[in-house]
């Protein structure tokens, strides 16, 4: 199954970076640089999840999570940044987050471990 995700991050440079290695690992993907646009873009490619950076700026990604789960097609949260703080964890299940994702780690297999179907899990050893 391709998994379809959009990206929300106000750093043009992140996104193309970001994009480019996850449909690398054969994924489908979207991007969008507010909360605004990440509203629209959700209607029209109605992605699994989306990746929403913390700090978008202007906005709070957290916010725009929450203007997303009220609306009536709320595809799961990951919230990303690039710093690694452990209240973002706390911040992410408060705000309707399925998780959190420092940018650093950012893969294919960690989306799918935060998603629930992690599917080299079975071929892991224990």
């Amino acid at each position: 199954m391709t998994i379809r995700c959009l990206i929300v991050d106000d750093n043009f440079f992140f996104l193309q970076a970001a994009q480019t290695l996850l449909e690398r690992e054969g994924l489908t993907v979207g991007t969008a640089v507010n909360g605004s646009e990440c509203l629209g873009r959700v209607r029209e490619l109605q992605p699994d999840v989306v990746l929403i950076d913390v700090d978008l700026g202007q906005e709070n990604g957290f916010e725009v999570a929450r203007r997303l789960s009220s609306g009536e097609r709320s595809p799961p949260v990951i919230f990303i940044s690039t710093h690694e703080e452990p209240e973002y964890n706390d911040l992410a299940a408060r705000s309707g987050g399925v998780g959190f994702l420092p940018k650093s780690i950012l893969s294919k297999h960690a989306i799918e471990r935060l998603l629930g179907h992690d599917s080299s899990d079975a071929a892991s050893p224990p």
